[in-house]
């Protein structure tokens, strides 16, 4: 029992605020996935022969393989498709360089990415996001020819205007639209029921060439959030004159497509878990462990393209624009790190730290440790901790291994996606990266 101000909170009393508990992990999904990356222990080991630990392993063959998956889910079913990758989930620039190779424009959310894009060479760039200061407008009028600018508000109309004024240019634009008036995400774009009035201010900008629409929902598990939004989107641009659709080019529909894994989490990532924490309960650091599904690429085209058609282009028939991020790069890089000191039976420091990855990931997130060394399906708990001056530097609970001693090798798989964009220099190096092509 827990005692707040309000007085005691029961077990009970939290679980019905959480609502229905988190599934399970599947052990034998578990155990596959593990198993797949033991099998490919020599693969990982030969990659670190000229390339000691710590290393973000990036796998371009993966990369490009769900570069092609992506596209083709949604290409054969869609007359008029184009796909940006978003560069702010990974932002190497192999990784960008690989999926220019497949058919793939850029994304940029700001100026040291759009910099990046221009100098791969890529010749299709959206440039999104908030806050476009007036050096990143110029910088994307001086190539109005390869970038399309998404604004995000009435002011960013005005300011690019006259940046493309200064110019003599002329810049292919869209308008971003918010999903969620009410909330923090009310920070992109213009409400929906703005869009006319944009395109009005917008005939009012002769520098400015108004072609499309984009909107962006995050964290989709499943299709539900995008679905909703295509209907309500439809039902608004029902109401637009037909002078303003006949000038739509593009509709972006965004990213956020979770990778078919799904979520891994400990407990204390679970709002179950969050609460528990909040109130000063103890939460277990890992078993058990939850899996929230996620639905294939396949299923988000199954499930999208209907919709898309019936709402969005039965009323204007232009190109559809996907913007996958994590989905793409999740499975593409892996950190290894190495064990430099055994402190107890279950407690180990490796040679890297979580500033790596940016933020505390591990104590709310589920990965498997696995240790290349000593592989074996057994997994055993133990703390493997970063050599970070801070306690919050772990990289997990638990590891599967016959044991583990210093100078193991230990991989943790499929960390591409918000991790290596996010490193940060805090008191150890940040790791080497080595591209397998």
């Amino acid at each position: 029992m827990t005692q707040t101000a309000q007085g005691p909170i029961s077990p009970a009393e939290i679980e019905a605020a959480v609502g229905r508990p988190l599934p399970p992990f599947p052990e034998a999904s578990l155990r596959a996935f593990v198993a797949r990356h033991f099998d490919r222990a020599p693969f990982y080991m030969d990659a670190l022969r000229n390339h000691p630990p710590p290393v973000y392993l990036l796998e371009t063959q993966v990369l490009a393989a769900g570069a092609r998956r992506f596209m083709a889910a949604f290409q054969g079913a869609l007359p008029d498709t184009a796909f940006y990758y978003a560069m702010k989930s990974n932002n190497h620039p192999e990784v960008a360089g690989h999926l220019l190779k497949q058919g793939f424009g850029l994304d940029v959310s700001g100026g040291p990415e759009l910099a990046a894009a221009l100098d791969l060479g890529a010749l299709d760039i959206i440039f999104s996001g908030p806050g476009k200061t007036d050096a990143e407008l110029d910088m994307a009028v001086r190539h109005a020819e390869k970038v399309v600018v998404l604004m995000d508000s009435f002011g960013e109309l005005g300011r690019l205007e006259k940046a493309a004024a200064s110019r003599g240019a002329v810049v292919r634009t869209g308008v971003r639209l918010t999903t969620n008036p009410d909330g923090l995400w009310r920070k992109f774009g213009i409400p929906p029921d703005r869009i006319e009035d944009f395109f009005q201010a917008a005939r009012s900008c002769p520098h400015v060439r108004l072609q499309g629409l984009q909107f962006h929902t995050s964290w989709n598990l499943s299709p539900e959030a995008q679905l909703r939004f295509i209907e309500m989107l439809g039902g608004v641009l029902r109401t637009l004159p037909e002078g303003f659709l006949r000038e739509f080019a593009f509709i972006d529909i965004g990213g956020g497509y979770w990778p078919e894994q799904g979520e891994w989490l400990h407990p204390g990532g679970t709002p179950e878990g969050m609460i528990r924490k909040a109130l000063g309960q103890t939460v277990a650091a890992a078993a058990p462990r939850y899996r929230i599904p996620s639905m294939p690429i396949e299923g988000f085209s199954e499930a999208l393209v209907p919709s898309i058609e019936r709402h969005l282009r039965s009323v204007v028939p232009c190109r559809i624009c996907f913007e996958p991020g994590r989905w793409l790069v999740n499975d593409a890089m892996h950190i290894i790190v190495s064990v430099v000191d055994k402190k107890a039976s279950d407690l180990v420091i490796t040679d890297a730290g979580t500033n790596a990855v940016g933020w505390e990931r591990y104590e709310t997130d589920y990965f498997p440790v696995l240790n290349l060394t000593r592989p074996a399906m057994i997994e055993h708990p133990c703390h493997i901790l970063g050599a970070l001056c801070t306690p919050h530097d772990v990289w997990g609970y638990a590891y599967w291994g016959e044991a583990i001693e210093p100078g193991d090798i230990l991989l943790i798989p499929t960390q591409g996606a918000y991790t290596y964009s996010l490193r940060q220099e805090f008191i150890k190096p940040l790791p080497a990266v080595v591209v397998v092509v």
